[in-house]
């Protein structure tokens, strides 16, 4: 009888309503060429888990956790979230400060097949009841120990707005309201009843792992969809990328659910078998003594971690700081020197391409670059902005990215994705690069946005979201917010106001109390009002907000200069 071979399918077994995922052609000729695995994130965690059971996987202030400490936590967690009704493919906002109850929920989820929602702790109703709404989310974990925030609450109040929100979890703290803690699951679920749960539960490579967060650049954040197999393949480029080994201990305390940290960190350590120091907040006595407990290898220096920590860098031992190695988006030259121990520089985005410079590259690579993909698939086009007509090598465009970890949508959103993409599936990521080519590699070199945003320490916020809600206000007829310097954040908000009354004024506590109402993040308040009674314009008649920065530059370098004279 003549066997009849079935044709190998390269597509997720459930298509997900509102997920664009890569067509099948692209997918096979990816998986072929042995670039996409086929294995999923969630089974190569289990592996590493197992594989590196007897070692560290979490130093913390609160209690190390070993791997295999972690691999049973988090099957009990996922399981106890399938008995109470949670079924695959279910999604899970994830909104919870840095400790280890997040790290063991978020991979209780990957582990149960439930996808998590990075939302920030920060966000509040204005975000989350979007988001919520927008992914159909069914659980909503909260930490439960916010002494500035009382969350529990939040978690009930928004099941009123957003009512798919049916599961309420705290991560840490005494019980409260309809949540149920996190611990309280874990013990009530058995180690052997866990694995029965988790039996059955078929991890799809093609299917959506995590969805994560835009900066939100044309309103509120959009959800990104990373799969499975994708962002496993992206972590293992980045810790061969960087040569992670099971001896490197991490130390990147930005926020855990951050697609930067995620990817290029804590992800691909783990994997490896490395350890992650996990710190609950970062005050700098916290920072400080993490540093001194856990003598981290690698170091990720963004926002205001570095004027937090870089004392306590500086006054290490010469043989210490020769086996640190340090990441920062920028001045990688600068801090080299400061702080006695090699910087390399990062570029990447939460859509997909990840860029790093690393040692041997040329020095002005290291010192001016962002270095070059981590994957040899990743391809790059530097166009002029908003075309797709390809600049020269060394001059400055946009850059547009497509590769097999970079997304081909955004979720729910075909309609707006026609300008964000190109006909045949680049990105189009707003970012303005020139190339060139150095000792026959092609480098990236990072020259700003063309999107408006302000970068504040890594939060990127949307200027055009935050002047439409400042337009709500009753005494405001117009706004334009820009990103103004600060040395600590990078950049902080300010608010440019033409009041609705001339000759009036709206004060800055007023503004944020009024966004505060609105359930605004408070990340994204401004921090500085100026009032105007019209815009300056360009030649053109649009409101020019490169003017409008200016200006705002020359006041706040007089302001200094005054200062210094009344201090002097």
């Amino acid at each position: 009888m003549e066997e009849v071979m079935q044709r190998k399918m390269y597509r997720p077994r459930t298509a997900l309503e509102g997920v664009r995922y890569q067509d099948p052609a692209t997918l096979e000729r990816y998986v072929t060429q042995g670039v996409l695995p086929e294995q999923s994130l969630a089974a190569a965690l289990r592996e590493a888990f197992e594989k590196h059971a007897d070692r560290m996987a979490l130093l913390s202030p609160e209690g190390n956790i070993s791997y295999r400490e972690l691999d049973d936590l988090t099957d009990r967690f996922g399981a106890s979230l399938l008995k109470m009704s949670a079924r695959p493919l279910d999604r899970v906002v994830m909104q919870c400060g840095n400790c280890n109850e997040l790290l063991i929920a978020f991979f209780g989820c990957l582990k149960a097949d439930l996808i998590p929602i990075c939302a920030l702790q920060a966000f509040r109703r204005h975000e989350i009841s979007y988001l919520a709404n927008l992914a159909a989310a069914r659980i909503h974990l909260v930490q439960g120990d916010d002494p500035k925030f009382d969350d529990v609450a939040f978690a009930e109040e928004m099941q009123s707005v957003a009512p798919g929100l049916s599961i309420v979890v705290q991560a840490r703290g005494e019980q409260r309201g309809i949540a149920q803690t996190l611990w309280s699951m874990i013990a009530g679920m058995p180690r052997d009843e866990a694995r029965t749960y988790l039996w059955g539960v078929d991890h799809d490579p093609y299917q959506a792992a995590v969805f994560q967060l835009s900066g939100g650049t044309t309103g509120v954040p959009k959800i990104i969809p990373r799969f499975q197999n994708e962002y496993l393949l992206n972590m293992r480029l980045v810790g061969a990328w960087n040569r992670y080994t099971q001896d490197d201990v991490l130390f990147m305390p930005t926020p855990l659910m951050h697609n930067m940290n995620m990817v290029c960190f804590f992800g691909p350590i783990l994997l490896t078998g490395g350890a992650v120091v996990v710190c609950p907040d970062i005050a700098e006595p916290t920072l400080r003594q993490a540093i001194r407990d856990y003598d981290p290898t690698w170091y990720g220096l963004a926002g205001p971690i570095y004027s937090r920590i870089a004392e306590e860098l500086v006054a290490a031992r010469p043989d210490v700081k020769l086996k640190r190695k340090l990441t920062a988006p920028k001045n990688a030259s600068g801090l080299s020197t400061a702080l006695g121990s090699p910087c390399y520089h990062i570029f990447g985005m939460t859509e997909g391409v990840i860029m790093f410079a690393r040692e041997g590259d040329p020095r002005y690579v290291l010192d001016e670059s962002v270095g070059r993909p981590v994957c040899e698939w990743d391809e790059v086009k530097i166009v002029e902005p908003g075309t797709e007509d390809e600049v020269p090598d060394g001059e400055v465009g946009e850059a547009l990215f497509r590769g097999p970890y970079t997304i081909r949508g955004y979720y729910r959103s075909e309609e707006q994705d026609v300008h964000r993409f190109t006909a045949d599936g680049f990105y189009r990521s707003g970012d303005l690069m020139k190339a060139e080519v150095i000792e026959g590699q092609r480098y990236f070199f990072f020259r700003g946005r063309t999107k408006d945003v302000v970068d504040r320490g890594g939060e990127k916020i949307n200027a055009e979201e935050l002047e439409n809600l400042i337009n709500r206000h009753p005494a405001v007829l117009a706004s334009a917010v820009v990103g103004m310097p600060d040395p600590v954040y990078g950049e902080r908000v300010c608010a440019f106001v033409v009041p609705r009354l001339t000759g009036a004024t709206i004060g800055l506590s007023a503004l944020t109390a009024f966004l505060e109402q609105e359930g605004v993040a408070k990340f994204k308040w401004p921090e500085r009002i100026e009032n105007v009674s019209e815009f300056p314009v360009t030649a053109s008649g649009k409101l020019s907000k490169v003017l409008l920065r200016n200006g705002l530059i020359e006041r706040l370098q007089a302001e200094q200069s005054a200062s210094n004279v009344s201090n002097g």
